[in-house]
């Protein structure tokens, strides 16, 4: 596991209107940060025939409750 710096940790305690994002700078990949609870909430669809815009319509709606 990795641990946040203090300016980290600041900077999830604002609020945002979607999950905030990471950039790997040694490879440009691209990452985004959710909660446990919010990614197993996302991944029990796994099996469900949602759309990719589904899906990220349901994480959107997560994002939005937890700010």
């Amino acid at each position: 596991m990795i641990e946040l710096t203090e300016a980290q940790v600041q900077e999830l305690s604002k609020p945002h209107s979607s999950p905030p994002q990471l950039l790997n700078p040694r490879t440009n990949e691209a990452f985004v940060l959710l909660r446990i609870d919010e990614y197993k909430q996302l991944t029990e669809y796994d099996d469900s025939p949602w759309t990719r815009e589904e899906l990220q319509a349901a994480a959107a709606a997560t994002a939005e409750r937890a700010c």
